[in-house]
């Protein structure tokens, strides 16, 4: 059996692409810290799509430590995708910002998204059908006033991911890697991001797309032969394209 393996799947977008796979046919595998909304996505799926084997891991991925381990227990199950979605943002000044929670950000958008990755490509690189897709973010292309540290975590991960998939080109390799970069999105983001207990996004974000929206946008990256699905900032319309930072190669080596 193969499965789909979905990190920060206890709500948002990870929630619905639990959800989106599995309609698919798709094993899963979701992975998040809470407990109750992992049992309560397993219900749903189960209720849903009988056929389907859910499996859920409860995993703080932001602690070092609990990356390999975590790694380590998916060793027992054949992985066709792995979708780093875990993250989350923070809107402040740099000065304002507070280390602990950017230390944790940095963590998990960053070291816990690479590690995985990168022990992912070791073991499945040769694997027809496998893939990789990372979730990155508008602001992985553009820096957005009063979350500048949240958009280089961002740069990394769209720069990470892109320069990925053009290695595993390259080398002719089986495995594809993507990165998905949605705009604002309805999900519990803003809430971590501004540190309050309810954010309403009517009425206060102009335009956004629903967690549900940008599951479909991840489905149709994943069936695409294009590296990039990322969000129109003003337009809010969702593209697939090519790579889009420069990517030198280098010249062989005598």
């Amino acid at each position: 059996m193969n499965y789909t393996v979905i990190t920060g799947a206890s709500s948002g977008i990870g929630y619905e692409a639990s959800l989106a796979f599995a309609a698919r046919g798709k094993n899963i595998i979701a992975v998040a810290r809470r407990e109750d909304n992992l049992n309560e996505l397993k219900s749903e799926i189960v209720s849903t799509y009988p056929d389907v084997d859910v499996i859920t891991m409860t995993v703080d991925l932001s602690l070092s430590e609990n990356v390999y381990e975590f790694y380590k227990s998916l060793k027992q199950y054949n992985i066709q995708t792995l979708i780093n979605n875990a993250g989350f943002g923070n809107f402040d000044s740099v000065p304002e910002q507070k280390l602990t929670k950017i230390q944790s950000m940095i963590n998990l958008n960053i070291e816990a998204l690479t590690l995985l990755s990168s022990l992912f490509v070791r073991d499945y690189e040769h694997v027809a059908g496998t893939q990789l897709i990372n979730v990155s973010s508008g602001g992985g292309y553009t820096i957005v006033a009063d979350a500048v540290t949240y958009c280089a975590t961002k740069f990394y991960v769209s720069a990470f991911t892109e320069g990925l998939a053009q290695e595993l080109a390259s080398k002719g390799s089986e495995m594809k890697a993507k990165v998905l970069a949605p705009a604002a999105t309805e999900t519990e983001f803003a809430q971590r991001s501004f540190d309050v207990t309810d954010f309403n996004y009517d009425g206060t974000v102009p335009q956004y797309h629903t967690a549900k929206e940008m599951a479909q946008f991840m489905l149709d990256l994943y069936d695409s032969d294009k590296v990039v699905g990322i969000v129109d900032g003003e337009t809010y319309e969702f593209n697939l394209v090519d790579p889009i930072y420069p990517y030198a190669k280098r010249s062989s080596q005598e």
